[in-house]
C-alpha cells in the first residue's frame, strides 16, 4: 500500500487525460499542442535541471550503458523473431519491438522515479532515455524499411532516424545539463527560475498528455474503421515489455556486478525501474507517420500503461 500510495497519482493523471479526451472534454486538436509543450518546453527544462544537478561521472556511466544497450537489442530481436508471420511484416515487427523495448522514461518515469528513489535515480535514468532515443529508436527505424528496401532502403530509414535525434529537443537539453554539469555553470536568477517552473510543470502536464495521446490513438483507430486485432498480435509484445524487460535488465546487471563489472546495485535498480515502465505513448504517432499499423502500437500501449499500474508497483515493492 505505501508504494501504491506513490504510484496511485502519476496514473491517476494519466486516466485523467484518456477521460478528458474520450468525453471529448478536451477537444482531439488541442492533444498536439499539450503535446507540444511537454516535447518542446516543460520536459527539456526538467531534463536540463536533472542534468545540470547531476554529477558528470554519473551521466558517463559506461556500465549503465552498455547494460541497458545490451538488453535493449535483445529485447528488440526476440519481438522481432516472436512477431514477424503472415500479417506482420518487418514494417509492423520493428514498431512492435520498438514499443517493446522504449519505456516511458521521459514523460512518466523520471518524475516517478524521483518521487520514490530521490534525486540520485536521475542520472541513471537520463543514460537509458539517452540510449532509446539514439541507439533504439534508429535501428528500429531501419528496421521497418525492410519490407521496402528497394523504394526507401536502409540507409535513407537510419539518415532519417538519426536526423530525428539531432533535432530532438529532450536530447539537446540532456546534452547542454552534462555541459553545465562537466562546467559547473549557473544560469542567472530569472532565468534558472523561468527554467524552474517549465520543469515543474513537465509531470503533471505529461502524465496528463500520455492518457489524451492513448485515448486519441483509439478513437481515430476506431473512426478509420481498423480491422479487429488477434489478440496474438498485441498481448505478447505488452508482457514482454512489463515482464521480460525488466527481469532482463535484471539478470544482465546482477551477472555483470558478480564479474566485477562497474555497475552499482542502486543504479541497477533504477535501470530495473525503468525497464518496467509502460510502453512510451510517442511510439504510435511515430508508427502512424512510417506507415505501420499504429492501431496495434495503440493497443500494446494502452494495455501496457493500464496493467503497470500493478506491475510496476509490484516491481518496486520487490526492489526498493
Amino acid at each position: 500500500m505505501s508504494v501504491l500510495l506513490v504510484t496511485f497519482p502519476f496514473f491517476a493523471l494519466v486516466l485523467c487525460g484518456y477521460v478528458a479526451a474520450r468525453r471529448r472534454m478536451l477537444p482531439l486538436e488541442a492533444i498536439p499542442g499539450l503535446n507540444g509543450f511537454v516535447l518542446f518546453f516543460a520536459l527539456p527544462c526538467m531534463l536540463y535541471r536533472f542534468g545540470a544537478s547531476t554529477p558528470i561521472v554519473q551521466l558517463l556511466d559506461a556500465g549503465v550503458f552498455f547494460t541497458y544497450l545490451a538488453c535493449a537489442l535483445l529485447v528488440v530481436a526476440l519481438t522481432v523473431a516472436a512477431s514477424l508471420n503472415h500479417r506482420i511484416r518487418w514494417n509492423d515487427a520493428a514498431f512492435g519491438a520498438l514499443v517493446a523495448a522504449f519505456p516511458n522514461t521521459g514523460f512518466m518515469g523520471v518524475p516517478l522515479l524521483l518521487a520514490l528513489l530521490g534525486a540520485r535515480a536521475a542520472g541513471p535514468a537520463i543514460v537509458t532515455i539517452m540510449v532509446d532515443m539514439v541507439i533504439t529508436s534508429s535501428l528500429c527505424i531501419a528496421l521497418s524499411r525492410l519490407d521496402g528496401a528497394g523504394q526507401h532502403g536502409m540507409a535513407r530509414a537510419m539518415r532519417n532516424a538519426l536526423r530525428g535525434v539531432l533535432v530532438n529537443p529532450l536530447a539537446w537539453a540532456i546534452l547542454l545539463g552534462a555541459l553545465a554539469s562537466a562546467l559547473r555553470l549557473e544560469l542567472p536568477g530569472p532565468l534558472a527560475k523561468t527554467i524552474a517552473l517549465l520543469g515543474d510543470a513537465a509531470s503533471p502536464v505529461a502524465l496528463f498528455t500520455i492518457g489524451a495521446v492513448l485515448a486519441r490513438s483509439q478513437m481515430l483507430a476506431a473512426a478509420q474503421g481498423h480491422a479487429t486485432i488477434p489478440l496474438s498480435d498485441y498481448l505478447p509484445v505488452a508482457l514482454i515489455k512489463l515482464l521480460l524487460h525488466p527481469l532482463l535488465v535484471w539478470a544482465v546487471g546482477s551477472a555483470a556486478i558478480a564479474l566485477g563489472l562497474p555497475l552499482e546495485r542502486f543504479a541497477l535498480t533504477v535501470m530495473v525501474l525503468v525497464a518496467a515502465l509502460p510502453s512510451a505513448s510517442n511510439v504510435a504517432m511515430l508508427a502512424e507517420r512510417f506507415g505501420a499499423d499504429s492501431g496495434r502500437i495503440a493497443r500494446i500501449i494502452l494495455l501496457s500503461t493500464a496493467a503497470a499500474f500493478l506491475s510496476f508497483s509490484a516491481a518496486v515493492a520487490w526492489l526498493v
